[in-house]
């Protein structure tokens, strides 16, 4: 059993963030759970505490505009700003 240090950067606590994350992703598009399934099995262990806040606000949009976004058919919207910024979504799209 991990004891959290109290420390909300620590990794016990960023390791728990990711966990939740992949929970979040699961959605209810086929092709969102196919991207999201290859994105984790891929950056999951790697993401840094910004991509997975970034991670966050794209898990915010609607199924169809995520989608969307993922497959490069729309402009990030202000949500997605971050994600694009870290290189966030190249990372879903590759």
């Amino acid at each position: 059993m991990t004891v959290s240090s109290g420390n909300p950067g620590a990794p016990e606590d960023h390791a728990a963030a990711l966990r939740r994350l992949r929970w979040r992703a699961r959605r209810g598009l086929l092709e969102n759970d196919l991207l999201f399934t290859r994105f984790f099995a891929r950056h999951g262990d790697s993401l840094e505490p910004a991509q997975a806040a970034a991670l966050g606000e794209l898990l915010e949009l609607d199924d169809n505009t995520l989608l969307a976004l993922l497959l490069g058919h729309i402009e990030p919207p202000a949500q997605a700003q971050a994600a694009q910024r870290l290189g966030l979504l190249d990372m879903l799209r590759d």
